[in-house]
């Protein structure tokens, strides 16, 4: 009898557990800076190492700071977005190339365009370690203190930017 108590015990309280994760969205990851300073971070750029590009050159204006890279698929699927992006709207687009080869990232760019003012070159993955970075893209809404607002985790689109972006930007410039 108790060799089949065990077992059941374990199932009654799994069935619940397996119920409630399947119930939750995978995007909606939790950032612990949502509200705080942004991580403080200094990188060399990817188009030239000789020059810096860090969370001080987006403060005193709202931005968005993208995490990409190569060998992501979700990069390339949200990249015209992002390039139209630029184009369209007000908003500075920063980007740290994530765990990538510096001349991938520059043959990339070259090729499909570039949507960003600066990008930092984040070989290690150190900087989107501190910024609590999942997996590529993501991308992150930050205001003119400094301060993340939103977090998004998957490739930008046209459906994310109008439901999610613009309305925190709205409120942001109030």
């Amino acid at each position: 009898m108790n060799k089949y108590l065990l077992p059941l015990i374990v199932i009654v309280i799994l069935i619940p557990v397996l119920i409630l994760g399947l119930q939750k969205d995978p995007r909606e990851l939790p950032s612990q800076y949502i509200g705080k300073p942004a991580p403080e971070f200094d990188l060399p750029t990817v188009q030239d190492p000789e020059q810096r590009m860090g969370s001080a050159d987006f403060r005193g204006k709202i931005s968005l700071v993208n995490f990409w890279g190569t060998w992501c698929v979700g990069c390339r699927a949200e990249h015209n977005f992002l390039l139209q992006l630029s184009r369209e709207q007000d908003i500075p687009i920063y980007s740290v190339n994530y765990r990538d080869q510096r001349s991938k990232a520059i043959s990339w760019l070259a090729q499909l365009g570039n949507p960003y003012v600066a990008t930092g070159n984040d070989e290690d993955g150190r900087v989107g370690l501190d910024w609590g970075v999942y997996g590529a893209p993501e991308t992150f809404l930050v205001n003119a203190d400094g301060h993340v607002m939103l977090r998004y985790a998957g490739p930008m689109n046209p459906a994310v930017w109008e439901d999610q972006f613009l309305p925190r930007i709205a409120e942001l410039k109030q």
